[in-house]
């Protein structure tokens, strides 16, 4: 009987601990919620901040974040990238092999 009232007693402390840590924990959904907390506890303890060093950090990771996005975009549009560049060079050398065909005489196109 002692072994179930002490097994009902740790179940209960424990289950009170991790209700109190879950609301003492920091639940910030996003890196900027947590940035800004961050600074503005800094700022409130009175702790010197270097806020240059925080703005290129967020400036690298913004940097990183759209650079991933353009190379995602890129790679959607690569192939309406390449039939245009493949269009312009069929162009080109359909134009420079009719002008090798016309010998001496060059229309304005060859010339």
């Amino acid at each position: 009987m002692r072994i179930i009232i002490a097994a009902i007693i740790i179940y209960f402390l424990s289950l009170s601990s991790l209700w109190v840590l879950g609301f003492t924990m920091a639940k910030a959904d996003t890196k900027t919620e947590t940035i800004v907390g961050h600074v503005i506890t800094q700022t409130i303890q009175g702790n010197d901040m270097d806020h240059a060093e925080v703005l290129s950090n967020e400036l690298a990771a913004l940097m990183h974040k759209f650079s991933i996005e353009i190379t995602s975009v890129l790679l959607q549009n690569m192939p309406n990238i390449l039939d245009s560049i493949s269009a312009q060079l069929r162009l080109e050398l359909d134009k420079q092999y009719k002008c090798s065909l016309q010998g001496d005489y060059k229309n304005k196109d060859c010339s």
